[in-house]
């Protein structure tokens, strides 16, 4: 099992698009590999449709998206058509993020991605919903692993996104139900006398019957 902060794993693969090294195709990028339990089924095809509409916000926030099944280069390349077809993207513009052919289950087995409640008609159990966002250090930065039976949030993966690379960045942490734009914790290692440089926009401690002023909030800093 990979740990959070600790170098995902490298590894060479072939995809729809050809050999990669996951390292070298991070590059100085973030990334999100997913993984998804089989092509030409019902909650996979919504899924990577959502996550190409969203392409676009995406590589705004310099993150490459990868996928993975336990499926072969030819099937994914036919799979597209339809995932294309579900989510009214444009099938004259290349598909916007590689998906790996992992027929051996090779990676899903090393990266425990497998679902053991859900099986295909062999028997063999299905690759779970994964989702692992990776920095540019190549460190893990968090991991989600749904079963193959529910369908992820990728409005929430985008919003995951914002709150690492924006807590990468200043010492806040982001509270419960966070949006892009919304006010933030001030970490709790931040002395009260460094406050007001770190945090020019101001900020303010909420009151708690404790009395202990853990509670501080600022403005998103840009």
């Amino acid at each position: 099992m990979v740990l959070l902060g600790h170098i995902f794993p490298n590894f060479d693969a072939v995809t729809n698009e050809g050999q990669i090294n996951f390292h070298e195709f991070i590059g100085d990028s973030w990334c999100i590999l997913f993984s998804h339990p089989h092509d030409f089924t019902p909650v996979c095809t919504t899924e990577l449709a959502r996550a190409a509409q969203l392409a676009d916000e995406f590589v705004k926030r310099n993150v490459k998206l990868i996928a993975l099944s336990c499926n072969d280069v030819s099937m994914h390349n036919d799979w597209i058509k339809d995932i294309q077809c579900y989510g009214k993207l444009d099938n004259s513009k290349k598909f916007p993020f590689p998906i790996i052919d992992d027929k051996t289950r090779h990676l899903a087995e090393k990266l425990k991605m497998i679902d053991p409640d859900e099986r295909d008609p062999a028997g063999i159990p299905l690759t779970a919903r994964a989702v692992f966002i990776i920095g540019p250090d190549k460190k893990l930065k968090l991991s989600f692993l749904y079963p193959a039976t529910t369908g992820r949030n990728f409005d929430e993966i985008l919003r995951v996104v914002d709150s690492l690379q924006l807590c990468a960045k200043h010492k806040v942490a982001t509270p419960v139900d966070w949006k892009n734009g919304q006010d933030c914790m001030i970490q709790p290692g931040v002395k009260e006398e460094d406050a007001d440089k770190l945090f020019p926009k101001g900020h303010s401690v909420i009151d708690v019957p404790s009395k202990k002023n853990y509670l501080r909030t600022t403005p998103q800093p840009n």
